[in-house]
């Protein structure tokens, strides 16, 4: 009857310690908040079979406070960022892949279209820019001709004061580089 204590510490343990971590999806994690985590799980198991189950405990609350550490590292330095989670990188610019950049994600161009008809694009010539991001996911900006039409834009129009230009754009981060704004290649 010991092993059912056991597992209910472990458990609870387990659900306190992934509270603390953050809420993120697995497809929002990153590489080494995966390999954490299923060490966290595997780690979990063992005790249940053998008697150290504080040990254990400590044990995921150290992985825990290494995530942690490693999250508060990228949000102070960018460098630390760069190197843990890694950047999004253009795949896709004013319509044409960019080649060199899928062979760094070893995507080929057919997982890249893939990616586009699941998000309802049906062709390269219609975006601006798309990116993958560091947890894998597809980012992208239609261009002008192919946005639709929001509701304040629609509003605009009827009362003629529409303007379609969008001067910021969440993107400019990806293509610039450094502060000198040089243009990645």
């Amino acid at each position: 009857m010991s092993f059912v204590y056991k597992a209910i510490i472990l458990l609870t343990a387990g659900v306190v310690f992934l509270r603390i971590s953050g809420r993120k999806s697995i497809s929002q994690m990153t590489i080494s908040h995966t390999v954490i985590m299923i060490s966290i799980g595997s780690l979990i198991v063992q005790p249940i079979a053998e008697k150290s189950v504080l040990r254990t405990v400590i044990i995921a609350g150290i992985f825990i406070s290494f995530t942690i550490i490693l999250e508060i590292l990228q949000i102070k330095m960018n460098f630390m960022e760069k190197l843990i989670t890694g950047k999004s990188l253009i795949v896709i610019e004013n319509g044409e892949i960019q080649v060199g950049n899928l062979k760094k994600l070893r995507m080929t161009a057919d997982q890249l279209e893939m990616r586009l008809r699941e998000k309802g694009i049906s062709g390269f010539n219609q975006i601006k820019y798309a990116t993958i991001e560091p947890n894998g996911q597809l980012g992208y900006e239609l261009k002008r001709e192919y946005k639709p039409l929001t509701i304040g834009e629609f509003e605009k129009l009827i009362s003629g004061n529409i303007n379609m230009d969008n001067s910021s754009n969440i993107f400019d981060e990806i293509k610039y580089t450094n502060k000198d704004n040089k243009k990645l290649k």
